[in-house]
């Protein structure tokens, strides 16, 4: 029977260990004091800092976006 053969990797081909996307970024994390960014729902002040990137939420709205989530299906 035909088995496969050790032949070198094409290198315009990754082997399947590879990812074509990069690791995603870290959250950042809460700051010991302020100033505090205001969260984009309600408005009230957040535990992150006003340089955080992305949708920053206050504990409250941070617990109903992640109940909407989980039990989305």
């Amino acid at each position: 029977m035909d088995q496969p053969q050790d032949q070198p990797q094409d290198p315009q081909r990754p082997d399947e260990s590879t990812s074509y996307c990069p690791a995603p970024a870290a959250p950042a994390g809460r700051v010991p004091g302020p100033p505090y960014a205001d969260c984009l729902e309600c408005g009230k002040p957040t535990e992150y800092g006003v340089a955080t990137p992305g949708v920053v939420l206050c504990p409250v709205c941070e617990w109903q976006d992640a109940q909407r989530t989980a039990c989305s299906g």
